[in-house]
């Protein structure tokens, strides 16, 4: 009996090790199939209130003047753009240290709030981008906008800004954003082009101000806008690869992103030039870009188009790899009642000196060296 016990254990044992041995072989497969790749990070950032302390003709951007309400200050400004190139520097470098190869942003003032921005990239970073922003007809006059480094991306043909026409529930007359899309080619690490055109939508669609369900339509209206842009593009490039991103006021799971838009949970549930959401899996684990009243959404998110996600590395063109909420301690509330949450740089008009109520986040694609 004893003789058999040990047996089966030296048996077990010997099982355990040759799987741990199989485990390691498997990584190193892995690492060196890494190496072999080339890796491009594009990421989504919304920075709360980039303004400039100069008001601008037409805009509603009193709260942010030194005179204002947030006494927005040269001062404050400058700290608000070193905090913001800080954090944008960061972005991608868990797997490439050159940061991230494009960059969307929402709540803009202008392009040269932009400039100052990537003047600070460069300066204080060494990371080389160039904005991209068209001016639209939001009320506070808040924009959204592209960064791009262009050893690593080149824009083809010009940007398209796109303006949502929708109504409020009493018949007010929506005044938001414009649907960017800016339409490049991805470089390879030699600064060649390589022939797999991507096409990008940056997003800020209509709050939830005044409540969710009443301001829903506005939302769906946005969705419909960016999905008839979408299929547009899908009708001249049947196999197109997209990249939609943005803070879309509502999380996957709503009727804006989930229906509308199409854009599923799972891989397995998306049809031919359908839609991947990369959040989605994330809010289900309880993982956000964004907190209220104790409770986490993810309006922050980056859907992808099929193509881009079945694309075969082996053929030579960029394919999804994996996505990320870049919810870093620097950029998140240490202590207090809202410890865990995003730091923000102004709160309750305080002046906290932090980054952004909403967490940046991101989607790797990856393409055979």
């Amino acid at each position: 009996m004893q003789q058999n016990t040990l047996k089966i254990m030296k048996q077990t044992n010997f099982r355990l090790i040759l799987l741990l041995l199989m485990a390691v072989l498997y990584l190193n497969t892995l690492l060196a199939d890494n190496r072999d790749l080339m890796v491009r990070c594009v990421a989504f950032y919304n920075l709360e209130n980039l303004f400039d302390t100069i008001h601008d003709e037409g805009k509603n951007d009193y709260e942010y003047l030194p005179d204002g309400g947030m006494k927005w200050t040269s001062l404050k400004y400058e700290h608000k753009i070193h905090n913001m190139a800080y954090a944008i520097a960061q972005l991608g470098t868990d797997e490439d240290p050159r940061g991230a190869a494009c960059v969307g942003v929402s709540e803009v003032e202008n392009i040269g709030c932009l400039y100052d921005l990537c003047r600070e990239l460069k300066e204080k970073h060494n990371r080389n981008y160039v904005p991209i922003l068209l001016e639209g007809p939001d009320r506070r006059g808040v924009d959204v906008g592209f960064l791009y480094n262009p050893d690593m991306f080149k824009p083809v043909g010009q940007p398209k800004g796109y303006e949502l026409k929708a109504h409020y529930a009493d018949g007010g007359v929506v005044r938001s954003r414009l649907q960017l899309w800016v339409s490049g080619y991805m470089l390879d690490d030699n600064r060649k082009v390589v022939m797999d055109k991507v096409h990008f939508s940056i997003n800020h669609w209509p709050s939830r101000s005044g409540g969710e369900e009443s301001s829903r339509a506005t939302r769906d209206t946005a969705a419909m806008l960016c999905k008839q842009v979408a299929d547009s593009i899908y009708l001249r490039e049947p196999n197109a690869k997209i990249i939609i991103m943005g803070d879309l006021n509502d999380d996957p799971f709503n009727n804006s992103c989930a229906v509308i838009l199409g854009a599923k949970k799972t891989r397995e549930e998306v049809p031919a030039q359908g839609f991947f959401n990369t959040m989605w899996q994330k809010l289900d684990r309880g993982i956000g870009s964004l907190a209220y009243q104790g409770s986490w959404n993810l309006f922050d998110q980056i859907i992808i188009s099929e193509p881009l996600m079945n694309a075969k590395v082996e053929d030579g063109k960029w394919v999804y790899w994996k996505s990320q909420i870049f919810n870093k301690p620097f950029l998140t509330v240490q202590e207090g009642k809202d410890k865990g949450t995003p730091f923000r740089t102004v709160k309750s008009g305080v002046w906290q000196n932090g980054y952004g109520d909403h967490y940046p986040t991101m989607i790797y694609l990856v393409k055979k060296k």
